[in-house]
């Protein structure tokens, strides 16, 4: 559930709020920042922090196995999800699909401190690399081709 949701500028229509997250974590707490590109999708909002909280493990795994392949490729783990463990997680930016599918961006630090971020689209994790400004709307080709994709 998102809580605290304001305008960060009156002017402007963005919105901030907070929800705690359940696999993601932040290093501090469970709290996470949510970024909604205006105030008309308060429930599309709801519906992607509830993908974002009950992600599939499949999609989960694929995120470790990227942060791993990215940051920590000379450290083992049990489970590819102890990662999580080093990793700090800050917020998830949304955006507005033309379908029904969740779309949003996450963002945070990986166990060495450098910006990670990952993107998904309906099931699918679509890039985890550094923190970027890729739409979320373009080919899954073009993200296999990012050669900062680490998926």
């Amino acid at each position: 559930m998102i809580e605290n949701l304001q305008y960060l500028v009156p002017d402007i229509k963005v919105m901030r709020g907070t929800f705690i997250s359940r696999i993601f974590k932040n290093g501090k707490n469970d709290i996470l920042a949510v970024y909604l590109p205006n105030d008309t999708i308060k429930n599309y909002a709801e519906k992607c922090v509830e993908h974002f909280n009950n992600m599939p493990d499949e999609m989960v795994d694929i995120i470790c196995k990227a942060i791993i392949k990215r940051s920590a490729k000379d450290y083992s783990f049990e489970k590819s999800r102890d990662i999580l463990k080093y990793c700090e997680f800050t917020q998830i930016r949304l955006y507005i699909p033309e379908n029904d599918e969740v779309v949003y961006t996450a963002d945070g630090l990986d166990n060495n401190g450098e910006d990670i971020s990952f993107i998904v689209r309906g099931n699918k994790v679509l890039y985890m690399g550094y923190i970027c400004n890729y739409s979320p709307f373009e080919s899954d080709d073009y993200y296999r081709n990012l050669n900062s994709n680490c998926i």
